[in-house]
């Protein structure tokens, strides 16, 4: 590769929606060295308003709109666009972009390197045999592979057979200045709580089927069953939108709790948002790494999260937060009561989580490790 010429790097999604993912591709794109790289950003199907998030002037957006199926009737197009770009790295994400390499690495694209950020809504465990052999049979056309958590590693070099010369985990990084702990307590628009004299718990992520938004609701329901008192303070906040609102509406409604609840739909402000809270909760059935979590660790909150995934290697139970086991009502209950009851502990414990965002999220180092991974080159 010339050294007067920039890295061309093709970003593969299924799809650019709001989440974790795209803003791993945002933060990639908007910090990557400008003079060493130019990237376009190319969904298979749609392209959502998350864009707009990008910064770095003259990235190239384009959305396929592909449809049900596998990818190969856009093989042609695929064909033609990587001839036209001539990229020097394609960089997928997850398991549907990975039908896009076998077409990569056809059309001479000398590096291709493929992420894996979280499981499969449908394989929410890793253990669908389809997958793996999808997997298995797209292995030879990847360069090297980065996951965001050691069970996905782990997943790889074991049921996909990746050797770990092959394999980079990436943690995902957090702009720890941005998502830092609130000066003084306040509401943000549109939110009908006081912090300051509420207690505010909430979550934030997409209403859907992986994230389990429902199972918080019953805890919370379950809070106010348990500890009546709580219910002068305890305030759930649930930012996100998706196809479990209303099952999330339902719980609570059907509780008589609604009116203790802040359903505001998809943000843009989260990290006003989760300088309001006082806990963070994650009630997914499956994690990769959580990069809302991790955002919530950085601005100071402990956790309650669910022992799935890359999760227990982010929060440290006792310390920086507490576990419980899917489906556990009871427990995810008591572990709210137990924050809400006790203050210091809570405090202190959102102390240590902002001292370990700080020493193992630093954005710089994820952007560093990528920058290593896109510049190499591939024997």
């Amino acid at each position: 590769m010339q050294t007067n010429q920039r890295i061309r790097v093709i970003h593969v999604v299924y799809s650019f929606g709001v989440g974790g993912l795209e803003n791993i591709i945002v933060q990639l794109i908007n910090q990557l060295p400008a003079d060493k790289y130019e990237h376009v950003l190319l969904s298979l199907t749609n392209m959502g308003d998350f864009a707009q998030r990008i910064t770095q002037p003259g990235v190239q957006l384009v959305a396929l709109h592909k449809g049900p199926g596998h990818a190969v009737p856009l093989y042609p197009k695929l064909w033609r666009l990587f001839r036209q770009l001539k990229p020097h790295v394609v960089h997928t994400c997850n398991l549907a972009a990975l039908e896009v390499l076998p077409v990569a690495w056809a059309a001479g694209v000398p590096r291709r390197v493929h992420a894996e950020h979280g499981w499969d809504a449908h394989d929410p465990q890793g253990k669908n045999h389809k997958y793996q052999r999808l997997r298995r049979l797209y292995r030879p056309f990847v360069s090297h592979y980065v996951t965001v958590s050691q069970d996905l590693d782990d997943y790889l070099a074991g049921a996909v057979g990746v050797p770990a010369q092959r394999r980079s985990l990436v943690a995902n990084g957090v702009d720890t200045d941005v998502f830092s702990p609130a000066v003084a307590a306040s509401a943000p628009p549109g939110c009908p709580f006081d912090p300051a004299q509420h207690w505010l718990l909430g979550t934030v992520g997409r209403l859907q089927t992986v994230k389990n938004q429902p199972f918080l609701a019953q805890a919370f329901v379950r809070l106010l069953a348990l500890h009546p008192q709580a219910a002068a303070r305890a305030r759930l906040v649930m930012v996100g939108e998706g196809p479990l609102r209303q099952e999330v509406e339902r719980i609570l409604t059907d509780a008589g709790v609604q009116h203790l609840a802040w359903l505001p739909g998809a943000r843009h402000d989260v990290a006003a948002i989760l300088q309001s809270l006082r806990c963070f909760v994650l009630p997914s059935l499956t994690e990769g790494t959580s990069c809302t979590l991790q955002e919530a660790m950085a601005t100071g909150l402990p956790t309650v999260a669910t022992a799935v995934g890359g999760t227990p290697d982010l929060v440290d139970a006792g310390s920086t937060g507490q576990l419980v086991k899917p489906g556990d009502v009871d427990g995810m209950a008591q572990a709210l009561w137990a924050y809400q009851a006790d203050p210091a502990l809570a405090a202190r414990h959102g102390h240590q989580a902002r001292q370990k965002a700080l020493a193992h999220f630093a954005l710089k180092d994820m952007i560093s490790r990528y920058d290593a991974l896109f510049a190499a080159k591939s024997s």
